[in-house]
């Protein structure tokens, strides 16, 4: 089996304004399966672009420019994602690759049970499940990410923040894709729960084994549960590295920069001069 899941050649996205704005060019990279992907670098940078530009779900005035993007699928299968067909490419999604979007945990149904919206999804793409497989199914997820089978009658607002993160994670990891992408899951959540919840998505993807693209502006943070590290700056990954030599042995100036703007918890203090 090959070790890639996803290779992506000389991928440019232009923002189709005037003056028109290149926000992601150039990128080159390689997924490999079973690995967290860190995506670093300040806000602008391209990052989210980027992964949305990787599932087509880019909108206008956004064009992608050039590029490929090649998912090596488990069965064999090398799929060019930018040939589906807008059919093919909703199968695609959630199956294949799932997204746990930027501020997901505030959109849920709020008129609708927790139960309910999971169901929805294996309505959609498992149409063959039975009303009961449905629910069985719905209730094994809400236990994996650990929140309880019985919380599947509780509506939003019943649910802490956490809890809620962790439904959306429960929501991407349904239809077991071999791909998970997580637009900065954690940034709402307090550092305890933001633990918590980094934890989780580490044990999970041991136990289930697909990868995960991360995407956040926090570079300590991806220091800690990253295998390799994509720096973004101005639309190109910059550097590309293991997370020890990124920390270790930074190569690009910019990377040193991100590495020094966060605050050491020993060392001298220093002092701000006005």
């Amino acid at each position: 089996m090959r070790d890639a899941l996803l290779s992506v050649d000389d991928f440019s996205v232009v923002y189709d304004v005037d003056p028109p704005v290149r926000a992601v060019r150039g990128v080159t990279l390689e997924l490999r399966r079973g690995e967290i992907l860190g995506l670093a670098g300040e806000s602008g940078c391209g990052k989210t672009t980027l992964a949305y530009g990787l599932q087509r779900l880019l909108k206008p005035p956004a064009v992608i420019t050039s590029g490929s993007v090649v998912f090596h699928d488990a069965d064999g299968d090398d799929v060019d994602i930018n040939a589906l067909d807008a059919e093919e490419m909703r199968r695609f999604r959630w199956d294949k690759i799932s997204m746990v979007f930027q501020g997901a945990m505030n959109s849920l149904n709020p008129v609708a049970t927790i139960g309910s919206q999971l169901e929805d999804v294996f309505e959609v793409h498992r149409p063959e499940y039975s009303r009961s497989a449905r629910r069985a199914a719905v209730a094994e997820l809400l236990e994996i990410v650990k929140v309880g089978a019985q919380r599947s009658r509780s509506y939003p607002h019943e649910l802490s923040g956490g809890m809620r993160q962790r439904i959306m994670i429960a929501m991407a990891l349904a239809l077991r894709p071999q791909l998970m992408v997580m637009d900065e899951p954690t940034t709402a959540l307090d550092v305890l729960v933001q633990r918590e919840i980094l934890r989780q998505i580490s044990q999970l993807r041991h136990e289930f084994g697909f990868s995960v693209i991360f995407i956040t502006h926090d570079l300590p943070l991806l220091l800690e549960i990253s295998d390799r590290i994509a720096i973004m700056r101005d639309g190109e990954v910059v550097e590309l590295d293991t997370a020890e030599r990124i920390w270790t042995d930074p190569q690009d100036e910019y990377t040193r920069t991100l590495l020094a703007s966060f605050p050491r918890l020993t060392g001298a203090r220093g002092v701000v001069h006005r």
